[in-house]
């Protein structure tokens, strides 16, 4: 990072610095990192931002956290709290590991208690964009039509394009799991969970309806296009998606829920539009089945030194116009990754339905 140039956050509509400290390294550690407010502190100026309440001793301010993310608040040997609570003067409760409840923050001073949970914050908001994704929004494509359509394409691609650089059968997508995906989430614990499937709801009452009049959004399913710059070293093969009408209402729709998860804090923006896209191959499967693709980027930069593209230029020629069929698309589902229901799709954590 150019400490010219240092990464800023936006949190409760202020704006902070983060300041990466190299300190020494430990294997298998996660590196530490620690944060400051910018242009000014939170310590020189009260902050509307968060409730802080006056107690007998003092003041004292309280904190939901999810529990996989306390042990970046605590650090290795509990290094992080210590040095947070000597440096704002405050000491800070955390719950039990495994244990839902909240961080409590307490010290004799207002203006420490406020510098405690801002610190407390950037430092959240930074660890939990390094978590993998554990639920995303999706349109399911897997009913029997469609997938009867996606097995006579896997046939017929493994029947002409097989001799072809990479391409194997182990490329393509279970049929049972085809879906469209609006965006990924971080959802760590229950509460989380709920959020996310309220605030679909309130998506459904405010414009999905409108948009959809109430209706399933009738799709066609046709064509294949190919991800990177160069299709002899293609890593993800998906088939397009059309409403049958015309219209962009379906677009619409992704874009707008998009955009209220986002603002939610919910989900992180990665593009201006969603790319509504059904991935039919893709390199990650090779070596395991069940992984899904993030927003058309990959977890991790090591999955691209781990994958071995397949030369896609005869697939695209032979199937460029490949017709998967007609689809129905009648909820938004909040579905769980790694999972399976009884049809084989991903388990529904909360859905929206359109009629």
């Amino acid at each position: 990072m150019d400490v010219l140039r240092p990464t800023l956050i936006k949190i409760g509509g202020r704006i902070y610095r983060k300041n990466l400290i190299q300190e020494q390294t430990y294997q298998h550690e996660e590196e530490e990192e620690d944060f400051c407010a910018g242009p000014s502190d939170c310590t020189d100026e009260p902050c509307d931002a968060f409730v802080v309440e006056e107690t007998e001793k003092g003041f004292q301010c309280r904190v939901e956290v999810p529990s996989p993310l306390y042990k970046y608040i605590i650090g290795k040997k509990g290094e992080t709290k210590k040095r947070l609570e000597t440096e704002t003067r405050t000491s800070i409760s955390i719950p039990k590991p495994g244990v839902e409840g909240e961080i409590v923050i307490t010290g004799q001073h207002r203006s420490s208690v406020i510098s405690a949970r801002t610190r407390i914050d950037v430092l959240l908001d930074s660890f939990r964009k390094k978590q993998p994704f554990t639920h995303f929004l999706s349109f399911a494509l897997n009913q029997p039509a469609i997938q009867e359509k996606f097995l006579q394409f896997k046939e017929e691609v493994l029947e002409k394009c097989s001799k072809d650089h990479g391409v194997s059968s182990s490329l393509f997508q279970n049929p049972a799991k085809l879906h469209l995906t609006l965006g990924t989430l971080v959802l760590l614990n229950e509460q989380e969970i709920q959020k996310a499937c309220d605030l679909l709801q309130r998506c459904k009452e405010d414009f999905v309806d409108q948009i959809a009049g109430g209706k399933p959004l009738t799709v066609e399913v046709a064509g294949v296009e190919y991800m990177n710059d160069d299709p002899a070293m293609t890593d993800v093969l998906y088939a397009k998606v059309y409403m049958k009408d015309g219209s962009d209402r379906l677009q619409v729709i992704a874009d707008q829920l998009m955009e209220r998860f986002v603002a939610s804090g919910l989900m992180l923006k990665e593009w201006d539009r969603v790319k509504l896209h059904a991935t039919v191959m893709n390199t990650l499967f090779r070596k395991d089945p069940s992984t899904e693709e993030r927003n058309n980027t990959m977890t991790g930069k090591s999955s691209f030194k781990e994958r071995e593209s397949f030369n896609g230029r005869n697939i695209l020629k032979l199937f460029e116009n490949f017709y998967f069929g007609e689809v129905q698309l009648d909820s938004v589902r909040l579905s769980q990754r790694f999972s399976s229901d009884a049809s084989g799709y991903y388990a529904t954590s909360g859905q929206l339905t359109f009629s």
